[in-house]
């Protein structure tokens, strides 16, 4: 059933990650696919973040980490490991998380705005989901991808 205050336009669907106890939530309109880990291809002096390269079904993708690219300390990859392929504009890029857990639906109401300051960590979230008593930091999926492209 839909909340009668809510209409078709102002709900989306987010994929939420986990990073230890940090949720994370990704528009779904830029997930191509879910992939679980596999060998990555080191590509010698690059950024620290970029991890290197997989061969999905003869396309080649970049794959970063977003624990080093966010500064958060490295971890065992486990069977819960995923792989997200994100497609923004045509190109497409891995992005190496702990784990993928759901996917939510959240209204305009759900999600609070979050100004941006460049040089910020703010920079990369478009807002903060309220969902079932827990917060989700809602990514900004087309500013990371501009910012890392900038960085190579």
């Amino acid at each position: 059933m839909m909340d009668t205050n809510a209409s078709i336009n102002d709900m989306k669907q987010y994929i939420i990650l986990r990073f230890d106890d940090e949720q994370y939530g990704i528009d779904i309109s830029y997930i191509d696919n879910i992939v679980r880990l596999q060998p990555i291809t080191r590509v010698p002096h690059t950024q620290s973040f970029f991890l290197g390269i997989i061969n999905l079904r003869g396309e080649i993708i970049p794959v970063m980490s977003m624990r080093r690219k966010f500064e958060l300390p490295e971890k065992e990859n486990t069977n819960a490991t995923r792989i997200l392929i994100i497609k923004v504009d045509g190109n497409k890029i891995g992005i190496l998380v702990d784990e993928v857990r759901e996917v939510v639906t959240l209204t305009d109401a759900d999600i609070e705005k979050v100004s941006s300051d460049s040089n910020d960590m703010r920079t990369y979230l478009t807002g903060v989901g309220k969902y079932n008593d827990s917060l989700i930091s809602l990514l900004n999926i087309a500013g990371l991808i501009t910012d890392i492209e900038s960085e190579f």
